[in-house]
């Protein structure tokens, strides 16, 4: 398998078809047969897998080039889910331009080369898959809080956690699932998932989305800023079920299939093994 047939794999997955802006093959490989696969994967992860025998490097957060530098346009993609959260489109939009730019002019600065050269040097195939796993977590996530809560009209946030850690990714973490704004016997109302979409899209996101019906918000992360606001506005409930443990929700549905496939895989870089 090369290369490209891993990126089509992850985006028949999740639905896509081209490559998002923040997701892309760096270095091309051939006849790959051992993945290691990564939150977070530079340099020393790289040296890592090169020891471990593995022919392919592959990261989840853009770590350099082109996927780093333009994260900001696939943030566009919020748009279309808060469309399906009910929140007119031309309001989604204009809440989500703060942000977004606010995005594109930190990494500008980045050292987008950093990793991109060292898989270069070292002739180790990379990619990067970000957007199509985050969009994996975001429908398992919500297939399953769905599920869970379909017959609890007055589920409360505690109901929304116990949802959560039926997952093995959830039950595995350290970093457990947390309510960040509201309490455990609050109601949660209508429950919905936003993890994918490059990075949180503020407070003005968060407000159309309360706005819109939404009572509660489940994400992978969320500023002190952001639930500040939120909180002396009165406006909704946000369950937090863990960055490292959602990221790892997608990746795993990505490495699973890999796995179907033949390939070898090796988890690291705070990917959490839910088997």
């Amino acid at each position: 398998m090369n290369t490209k047939e891993i990126m089509d794999i992850a985006l028949e997955l999740a639905g896509l078809s081209e490559v998002p802006e923040d997701s892309g093959i760096i270095v091309e490989g051939e006849n790959i047969k051992k993945v290691a696969i990564g939150v977070d994967m530079e340099l020393a992860e790289m040296l890592l897998a090169r020891d471990l025998g593995a022919d392919l490097v592959i990261t989840h957060h853009p770590s350099g080039g082109s996927p780093r530098v333009n994260l900001h346009k696939v943030m566009d993609n919020q748009i279309d889910r808060m469309v399906r959260a009910g929140v007119p489109i031309n309001k989604a939009q204009k809440a989500l331009g703060e942000k977004k730019g606010e995005v594109e002019r930190m990494l500008h600065v980045s050292n987008y080369d950093r990793a991109v050269s060292a898989a270069k040097l070292l002739n180790m195939p990379f990619m990067g898959v970000h957007t199509p796993t985050d969009i994996l977590a975001e429908r398992t996530v919500q297939k399953l809080l769905d599920e869970k809560l379909r017959d609890k009209p007055k589920a409360t946030l505690q109901d929304v956690i116990d949802a959560l850690e039926t997952l093995s990714e959830y039950q595995k973490t350290m970093a457990k699932p947390v309510i960040r704004v509201g309490q455990k016997d609050d109601y949660a109302g209508r429950v919905f998932v936003t993890m994918a979409g490059g990075t949180g899209g503020g407070i003005n996101v968060h407000k159309a989305y309360f706005e819109a019906g939404v009572g509660t918000l489940v994400e992978m992360h969320i500023p002190e800023d952001v639930i500040k606001a939120i909180k002396d506005e009165n406006i909704g409930n946000v369950v937090v079920a863990g960055h490292m443990a959602s990221d790892s929700v997608g990746i795993n549905v990505f490495a699973n299939e890999l796995e179907k496939k033949g390939i070898e895989i090796i988890r690291m870089s705070g990917l959490i093994d839910p088997k």
